[in-house]
């Protein structure tokens, strides 16, 4: 596997405040890695690290085992789309594709073949000769998409490519990128704080937090199994119990969370339990019952929330409040005693924090 991106231990300060650190990062040829986080978390600035319109404190960048680490942006031969297009308002679409191929020299037929055939791949024929004023918002993203493909960087990056786009045009041009990506092997870096949108269209994602990837996995991995507790919250476990095992009896462990809570978990599920843990559990993990004489949580249920596919519950209970699923046959009013009865497939075991 070749890694045409590599940030091998870079930090980065503005002023006195440190943005990013230590990171590490390696991209593979034709990958599309997502970097998703809060604002201020650094997804950002580790862009624009890259693209070089920041230089770091620290660390190293290499594109292909070039090193860009003190290049100017011009030098370094990447694509880029940006959330607010920055499309040439007098230029033509065909102008505004065609912009990159211009700077680097290649002109008349052998231009016009690569811009046409551009426009073809993102649909966009129809509007050659319109100017950006007329068009949609997402005909300028597919603009901003082409202009950045058609000059064939060896690396491509997005920085909040659809946060101006309406929810349904959103989701369209998503996979529209992803297409266009995949069709083109092209190396790509995606910025976004889109839980939903980087899950859907990257092959990895790191989840960053205070300048540092807290995990960088598939998205299959980081949504059922976390690293840590802030993944974990990160990608929906709501509800965390710090527990202690108590016993050890074959295929199963008996652990004891605050309150004197115990819990029965098989090992064949969740595979090896250290002696202290937290559970990590869904809504959908927790599932309320009114048979209070089965293994579970005790709970006196709170506000419950009509979700269409469940009702939700916030419960009180002795290891403390916990959110929790139940089904729609039976709506449980606030007061009801109840039990959380864990369901294996939507819990997890982490370390403790």
């Amino acid at each position: 596997m070749t890694l045409p991106l590599t940030l091998n231990a870079v930090s980065a300060h503005y002023g006195a405040t440190q943005v990013l650190e230590n990171l590490s990062l390696a991209v593979a040829e034709g990958e599309l890695v997502s970097l998703l986080g809060a604002s201020g978390c650094g997804k950002t600035t580790t862009l624009r690290l890259v693209a070089g319109f920041l230089q770091p404190t620290a660390g190293t960048i290499t594109l292909g085992g070039r090193d860009l680490t003190r290049l100017p942006p011009h030098q370094r031969d990447i694509g880029l789309v940006f959330q607010n297009y920055a499309l040439f308002p007098h230029l033509s679409v065909a102008d505004n594709v065609g912009f990159g191929l211009k700077q680097r020299g290649i002109a008349g037929d052998a231009r016009a073949k690569r811009v046409q055939a551009m426009l073809e791949r993102v649909g966009l024929v129809h509007l050659a000769n319109r100017l950006p004023g007329a068009l949609s918002g997402g005909q300028k993203q597919r603009v901003a998409l082409a202009r950045a493909l058609v000059i064939e960087p060896p690396l491509l990056m997005f920085d909040e490519p659809l946060s101006n786009l309406d929810a349904k045009l959103r989701i369209d041009m998503r996979v529209e990128i992803r297409q266009l990506q995949r069709a083109n092997g092209t190396t790509s870096v995606y910025v976004t704080h889109d839980q939903e949108e980087a899950f859907s269209i990257s092959d990895r994602v790191a989840i960053m937090h205070q300048g540092r990837i807290m995990q960088l996995d598939t998205p299959e991995r980081l949504y059922q199994r976390p690293a840590n507790a802030f993944v974990a919250r990160f990608v929906g476990f709501e509800n965390l119990i710090a527990m202690t095992v108590v016993d050890r009896s074959g295929a199963k462990v008996t652990a004891e969370a605050a309150g004197g809570v115990r819990l029965t978990l098989p090992i064949e599920q969740f595979g090896e339990i250290p002696d202290s843990f937290i559970l990590a559990c869904r809504a959908d993990g927790l599932v309320v019952t009114e048979n209070t004489q089965t293994d579970g949580i005790p709970a006196t249920l709170g506000l419950r929330t009509y979700l269409g596919r469940a009702y939700q519950y916030q419960a009180q209970t002795p290891a403390g409040t916990l959110i929790a699923n139940g089904p729609l046959t039976r709506p449980l009013e606030a007061g009801a005693v109840a039990k959380l009865v864990p369901v294996p497939e939507q819990c997890t075991i982490l370390a403790p924090e």
